[in-house]
């Protein structure tokens, strides 16, 4: 399988995840919060689509022979530094790492403020993000 496989079957992985959460866009902070089932998809699904999005950052960086990111916060910023997504949409959604981290390292210190926010406000990050790939896959 090549590069642009992997690409493309990372994205559609996390437009399914991205697509489930949007089906939860209509849920109140309160339900968030007192529903264990929900609060737990929600923070999977999440968890998932940002871990595709550093899957495709550092499938792109391996393949273009960009620098080795130091962590994952810095594979979206390298991303941008190199043109591969705008480097102002970079510095801003390269935030999405802190919430991977928190979601998989100190789950019982999740902020559902701060989840109920990303649900809320977030999600079209991931669409334009896959926007960006594709059209710079499409120019190389």
């Amino acid at each position: 399988m090549d590069e642009n496989e992997k690409i493309a079957r990372k994205i559609e992985a996390m437009k399914k995840y991205i697509d489930f959460l949007k089906s939860y866009k209509g849920v109140t902070k309160k339900e968030l919060e007192e529903n264990y089932e929900l609060r737990s998809a929600v923070e999977r699904n999440f968890q998932l689509a940002i871990e595709s999005v550093l899957d495709i950052g550092e499938v792109i960086i391996s393949a273009y022979n960009f620098e080795k990111p130091e962590d994952y916060k810095s594979v979206i910023l390298i991303l941008g530094k190199h043109g591969v997504i705008p480097k102002d949409f970079a510095d801003d959604f390269s935030k999405v790492a802190g919430l991977r981290n928190i979601l998989v390292h100190m789950y019982e210190k999740i902020d559902v403020s701060k989840l109920y926010k990303y649900l809320q406000n977030n999600l079209k990050d991931f669409d334009k993000f896959s926007m960006f790939i594709a059209r710079y896959l499409e120019k190389k």
